[in-house]
């Protein structure tokens, strides 16, 4: 049987990740290998609360390896319309570094490879080529593809659901992986199998989830609804499989494998334990845990914008919630600054008098979200309202235009959204832009 450790960290966050390793080595087999390589793969989205694996987590797990010998480095690539150099110095990942001597590699500044998915996808003959059918990944990625035997690859996701995903635990946490320009085509209903498609090429030989607080109702929750989407769960989930391990992390928000279609399909392929009744969960009983959480996003958004949907197609994974995660975080988390007064066209299928609506309701500017309107009602919209008024936001999950449009639009700037200065932010960027890198970044100073 699979095992899965689950360690309690109220007492102490270094004894939970000790206690976590000891139980791996009584497995029988080594935390290093040969070359005493270790690459550490934080979930580094962003930089705002509660988003990423706490820092103190990384430290800890840093300061066990270190004291078996290992060479540690950390690295990531975060969400787009970031930037990894960013983030690593705001949520404190780049002190921790520092402080314990492990290398930081920002993957979003390194030369890749192209790798081809292999699950085809369902619209690969698509003429207009929205359906990207390969993806590059970084240098240093590859080289643990291609050194298996003597490398140690740690995974350290934080424990949260997924609103597109339905939970991002260790498998959606290799999305980090592609750059950011390879992440948003075709990041629709085929998303399940692009992410199964990753894991299927790079499994971590250990991954262990920072579940000292979860989030539910998605992966991005406002920080003035913390105390409604913010769970202290005050454990680490950890073990080889990693299937086995995203299916007792999903069972900690009382979810089952059948509707999540991602962890279903690594299963169905072969690629873990996923039945949950052959995973032997050590430390914790699951009955425990009783309670069913909600994963998609908390229908609560500002009345004073319009949010168009269309009839026909809309999918979850891209234009519609992509989009709407912004704006929740935009309007209430920045309520003195947010304006109000546009819209958002998402998906598929519109009312031909759409204009004439928009019109009547005082709405003359917003964005497009979306291949599928963009191609239906974004001509129409630009030449009503004007192409300055009327933002796109290509491929179905382009983050970087999403968040740039939505910025513009309530009147907030990206400098807005960090503690730093103008000067100081540009100099962290200009930093990234020397060593080469390809995030795509929201362009709302």
């Amino acid at each position: 049987m699979s095992k899965v450790f689950i360690t309690d960290t109220t007492e102490s966050i270094d004894k939970a990740v000790k206690e976590f390793f000891n139980y791996l080595e009584k497995t029988g087999l080594p935390i290093l290998k040969s070359s005493n390589e270790v690459y550490i793969k934080v979930n580094g989205i962003d930089f705002k609360k509660h988003t990423y694996t706490s820092p103190i987590v990384l430290e800890a797990v840093i300061k066990y390896l270190k004291s078996i010998g290992a060479d540690i480095s950390v690295m990531e690539n975060s969400t787009q319309a970031n930037f990894t150099r960013m983030v690593f110095t705001l949520n404190g990942y780049k002190d921790v570094c520092e402080k314990t001597g492990a290398k930081i590699i920002y993957l979003d500044e390194e030369d890749t490879e192209t790798f081809e998915f292999k699950s085809k996808l369902s619209a690969k003959e698509d003429p207009k080529g929205y359906n990207l059918m390969t993806y590059r990944l970084p240098k240093t990625v590859v080289k643990i593809m291609e050194n298996r035997d003597s490398i140690t690859y740690i995974n350290i996701p934080k424990l949260k659901t997924h609103s597109m995903a339905v939970v991002t635990l260790g498998i959606k946490n290799q999305w980090g992986f592609p750059q950011h320009a390879d992440r948003g085509k075709d990041h629709n209903f085929n998303l399940h199998s692009k992410l199964v498609d990753v894991y299927e090429v790079i499994k971590p030989d250990i991954t262990l989830i920072d579940g000292t607080e979860g989030t539910i109702h998605g992966h991005y929750p406002p920080t003035a609804w913390e105390d409604k989407l913010v769970i202290p769960f005050n454990i680490l989930i950890g073990g080889r499989d990693t299937l086995a391990v995203d299916v007792v992390g999903a069972r900690i928000f009382g979810l089952k494998i059948d509707k999540i279609p991602h962890l279903k399909i690594a299963y169905e392929r072969g690629l873990g334990e996923g039945d949950l009744s052959k995973i032997k969960v050590i430390g914790k009983d699951l009955e425990e845990f009783k309670e069913v959480y909600d994963w998609d996003l908390l229908q609560k958004f500002p009345e004073n914008v319009k949010i168009v949907k269309g009839k026909d197609l809309l999918c979850r994974e891209g234009c519609q919630n992509n989009p709407l995660t912004i704006l929740q975080m935009l309007a209430f988390d920045y309520p003195e600054k947010f304006k109000g007064g546009w819209f958002i066209v998402m998906g598929k299928g519109h009312d031909d008098d759409l204009i004439n609506q928009l019109k009547s309701e005082g709405f003359t500017k917003g964005l497009v979200a979306g291949y599928c309107a963009i191609d239906e009602v974004g001509k129409g919209l630009r030449n009503e309202f004007g192409r300055r008024n009327v933002y796109f936001s290509g491929a179905c999950n382009n983050l970087a235009e999403t968040i740039t449009a939505q910025l513009k639009l309530s009147g907030i700037s990206a400098i807005d959204l960090t503690p730093l200065s103008f000067e100081e932010a540009m100099k962290i960027l200009q930093e990234a832009q020397r060593h080469g890198t390809k995030a795509l970044i929201t362009t709302a100073f």
